[in-house]
């Protein structure tokens, strides 16, 4: 992550932000921790831009929501559910759930989009949008920052490298359960006649 900012500069920060248009928890994690780690890193600035990025990218999925309703996220799998599920949370806790469905692992891909279909008004979401993405973006760098300081470098990369490992596990162990579920669904014969 240093080398990146290292070698890309300011085209880095621009990478955070478009990264946070997406998704970008982890993302934002390592380049806060890289940044106390190398001094490479303005956490300032990087606070800035995946503020900016994620206001932004969920922006653009509220206004497709409301402007295509359950269309837009139709072909998305498994979508279809979790809009379900983001607007239920949307309806019991309204603009709560709009400050924190960023921390919310499952619904936060559609949370936004719940917002539009739901017919929230625009000027609404913008200003909760904003605020939230404000929180989201200071939590995760700060805790990326102050990570290091409590790990220290050599903490840090034993912890990273212990969660790879985890996710390295975890995908294995998955892929594991397809592959047998795959092998134990028997071709079914037509009947003889």
């Amino acid at each position: 992550m240093a080398e990146f900012w290292a070698d890309w500069g300011a085209l880095a920060y621009a990478a955070a932000a478009l990264w946070a248009f997406f998704e970008g928890e982890t993302f934002v994690l390592l380049a806060a921790a890289a940044g106390r780690a190398t001094n490479l890193i303005d956490p300032w600035i990087l606070m800035l831009c995946v503020w900016g990025g994620s206001f932004l990218g969920d922006q653009l999925w509220f206004t497709l929501g409301r402007k295509y309703g359950v269309k837009a996220v139709r072909k998305i799998p498994g979508a279809e559910r979790k809009l379900g599920t983001a607007v239920n949370f949307l309806n019991k806790y309204g603009v709560l759930f709009v400050l924190t469905f960023r921390f919310v692992y499952g619904v936060r891909n559609v949370a936004s989009a719940a917002c539009g279909v739901a017919k929230m008004p625009w000027a609404k979401f913008a200003v909760l949008n904003f605020i939230a993405a404000g929180l989201w973006a200071s939590s995760f760098v700060a805790a990326g920052w102050f990570i290091v300081g409590w790990l220290g470098e050599k903490g840090t990369l034993y912890a990273l490298g212990s969660i790879g490992a985890i996710v390295v596990l975890y995908l294995g162990f998955k892929a594991v359960q397809s592959w047998r579920r795959s092998q134990n669904r028997q071709p079914v014969a037509p009947e003889e006649r």
